[in-house]
């Protein structure tokens, strides 16, 4: 039987029941890590480069290792063990086929939700905080259609939560709780500065079961405090420890920088996290020039960036560590995932965007619902089918040992001179002042668009080499 399709037949507590058991999660590991490879590798029914679906299947077995590691060591709460189970595992990651089959289309596995501008803290270049004065917030009845409607149309049961502080979400007498217990057969990850997660919140988070925090750090207590706050790493660490004591897993978001990329990827800073902390993954997110304040002057460079990538490959091959560069890890991902590939972004003024990086939208949520349309309208409108329509020419339409450079996939940062184009045959709408000022910003335009084609050369040997190289 598919692994993905036991959570069908198995009740709820005989699946925790026997995960709990060591001989069987074994067993079950074993067979699945087979079936995995099988699936990537071997069968590879999409006849993608083999170098590709060697680094996936890789990156899908270290989040295998890393649950069963947690399992092992009692790390994980009773709601949270069927959550992942069902929700994360057997929806989300072995239901891909059958979604695609039962929708009669390759629909998006998740969007991304930013519910409320509002922070408690005031990062520098932080894109939610791109506003002075009012701080929008999504209606609660919207928010919760927007999920319930990306499980009826797609069978969509991942939920990205970024922000503002989603913590800080508040609608009337509604917050995100009511969210994770509404939508139960959902799994939520939720982008957080992680300063209010109190014993107490952690323990409403293990009783729901159903969310995973990613914390947003800078590096250690001298880096983070820098950008975020002082006193706010230490306000982290205890976070962190609470999670874990009541069995809720978590993860780290790191934004790397020019002044930082060396050390985000050092064994240190992966020790204290992943080892010490006990974080079950980790999320590296290259500095990227919009929001307040934004300069190209802070993005990595594209050395660093060549660096970065070889060494997130050493980590995923050799510490069997989940880490993802959102940049790098094109080849996890088969390329840019933006525009409903896999997903796409709505913000909290309802504001539908391809990317979260990508801050130029057409179309509104409330509009949309306002017309009786839905969620489908904006996959397949013109604009969103015509950036899929530049992914399929970068990759996925092309033949194996033909596909471009997917350690550069990103449409806005990499190849700026083509997203340009686009946003200016659709006359987008920037998501806020600082976005508008970029597309006007010929300087800005320059930099970006020689900052892509130097990351594309720095690149391309290794491409060639580690993906396309005898992988016809």
């Amino acid at each position: 039987m598919n692994f993905g399709q036991i959570w069908r037949y198995v009740p709820d507590d005989v699946l925790v029941f026997l995960l709990r058991q060591g001989f069987v999660r074994d067993i079950a590991l074993k067979n699945a890590v087979r079936q995995l490879y099988n699936h990537f590798v071997v069968v590879n029914e999409e006849n993608w480069p083999v170098g590709i679906q060697e680094v996936r299947y890789k990156l899908v077995r270290n989040l295998l290792l890393t649950l069963d590691k947690a399992f092992s060591e009692g790390r994980i709460s009773q709601s949270v063990c069927k959550s992942l189970v069902r929700n994360l595992i057997g929806m989300t990651i072995m239901g891909e086929k059958e979604r695609t089959e039962q929708c009669g289309f390759f629909p998006p596995a998740l969007l991304t939700i930013s519910p409320t501008q509002r922070c408690n803290l005031m990062c520098k270049g932080c894109y939610a905080a791109s506003s002075s004065g009012t701080f929008g917030t999504l209606k609660f009845e919207i928010f919760d259609r927007i999920i319930s409607e990306a499980k009826e149309l797609w069978r969509a049961h991942l939920t990205v939560i970024s922000g503002g502080e989603p913590l800080l979400y508040r609608d009337g007498e509604k917050t995100l709780f009511n969210i994770l217990e509404r939508h139960r057969d959902n799994y939520f990850m939720m982008y957080t500065n992680g300063t209010l997660i109190s014993r107490e919140t952690a323990r409403r988070m293990a009783e729901v079961g159903n969310i995973s925090p990613a914390i947003s750090v800078e590096g250690f207590e001298k880096q983070t405090d820098a950008r975020r706050g002082k006193g706010v790493f230490r306000k982290i660490d205890r976070a962190m420890d609470n999670l874990r004591k009541e069995g809720v897993p978590f993860g780290v978001s790191v934004t790397a920088t020019r002044e930082n990329a060396d050390l985000v990827l050092s064994d240190e800073l992966i020790d204290h996290y992943f080892q010490e902390k006990g974080a079950f993954y980790g999320w590296v997110f290259q500095y990227m020039p919009i929001g307040r304040s934004y300069t190209v002057d802070l993005m990595v460079t594209p050395d660093q960036r060549r660096a970065m990538f070889m060494r997130e490959q050493e980590v995923v091959n050799n510490r069997q560590l989940f880490l993802v560069d959102f940049w790098n890890g094109g080849p996890y991902s088969l390329g840019c995932i933006s525009a409903g590939r896999r997903y796409f972004y709505i913000d909290w003024n309802g504001n539908i965007a391809p990317c979260v990086f990508f801050p130029y939208y057409l179309a509104n949520i409330y509009d949309l619902y306002g017309q009786n349309k839905t969620l489908n309208d904006v996959l397949f409108s013109p604009y969103f089918e015509s950036i899929r329509k530049w992914q399929d020419e970068y990759g996925y339409d092309r033949r194996p040992d033909r596909v471009k450079n997917w350690i550069v996939p990103c449409l806005i940062r990499d190849h700026y001179e083509e997203a340009y184009k686009l946003m200016n045959e659709f006359h987008v709408k920037p998501m806020d002042a600082e976005a508008g000022q970029a597309l006007q910003d010929e300087d800005y335009r320059k930099k970006m668009i020689e900052y892509g084609n130097r990351a594309r050369e720095m690149t391309q040997e290794i491409w060639d080499r580690e993906f396309l190289k005898n992988r016809h």
